[in-house]
């Protein structure tokens, strides 16, 4: 049975952390988010929140002795904020992938999950078909390809805008082709879920990227291509994107609702 008196934050409270909150609450169970963490000046409409207690100074958080933190801000948050939570000893789920690009970053994140003895999960996103990935990866990992494609209007507010004419874009177009660790650096926000996939499988140098902007697209499509000693398989997902903000899919915030879940499951299945 899982137990309901968890207390659980967000890093931030943008357009995931509220969808993520409400979710909970429609759900009527037994999680519920009840502090935020909100760094930086800009302005936080707390009209409606109820509840929910807001925080802006990291030890404040780890002061309130949250049973879980959910990083739904940024790489910037990524950075600044989990170590200091996971060496105070409060585990932390991130959504923010693309932020373990840097390899120092990975190392003082493992660093500081040691030395609190707390634990670091990634959320899949996304995606799925990562635990085939990792699984594969233990016989030998030949090629991972990913293809992400999505209308031109979630691809607004990102690089794209400086590869393509996005307002033009009336077919399929592929703006960006390189690999996992120029594609997270340069689309924060909008492909995260490269991150995931290199992660999974051979690295972010080694995963090739390719992004497009179909006009005709009307969901979020997500592709993986591996090739190893195990064989191959090629995944795709359809996903509906997210209201709130079209620039992520729907399935990523309930991968996030889900590495929640989980974390307080007594069995994992």
């Amino acid at each position: 049975m899982v137990d309901g008196r968890k207390k659980l934050a967000v890093i931030g409270f943008g357009a995931m952390a509220r969808n993520l909150r409400a979710s909970f609450r429609r759900s009527g169970g037994v999680f519920d988010i009840t502090a935020a963490l909100v760094t930086g000046t800009h302005a936080i409409d707390t009209s409606d929140e109820g509840a929910l207690q807001f925080f802006h100074d990291p030890l404040a958080l780890v002061a309130w002795e949250p049973s879980l933190v959910v990083e739904c801000a940024s790489h910037g948050a990524v950075r600044d904020v989990v170590p200091v939570l996971l060496r105070a000893g409060i585990d932390t789920v991130i959504v923010s992938i693309g932020s373990l690009s840097d390899p120092l970053l990975r190392s003082e994140l493992e660093a500081a999950a040691v030395a609190g003895n707390s634990r670091l999960t990634v959320a899949s996103g996304a995606i799925g078909g990562l635990d085939a990935l990792r699984a594969a990866r233990l016989a030998g990992l030949s090629s991972v390809e990913y293809l992400g494609a999505k209308p031109p209007a979630a691809w607004r507010g990102s690089a794209a805008e400086t590869l393509c004419d996005l307002s033009s874009v009336s077919d399929r177009t592929v703006f960006f082709e390189g690999n996992a660790e120029e594609a997270s650096r340069l689309f924060p926000k909008n492909a995260n879920v490269t991150a995931a996939v290199a992660l999974a499988g051979i690295g972010f140098q080694k995963t090739k990227v390719t992004l497009v902007a179909d006009a005709q697209a009307h969901l979020n499509s997500h592709e993986v291509t591996a090739r190893g000693a195990f064989g191959d398989f090629n995944i795709c997902l359809h996903n509906e994107p997210l209201t709130e903000n079209p620039k992520t899919s729907r399935l990523a915030a309930l991968s996030i609702e889900q590495a929640i879940m989980r974390h307080f499951e007594p069995v994992e299945m």
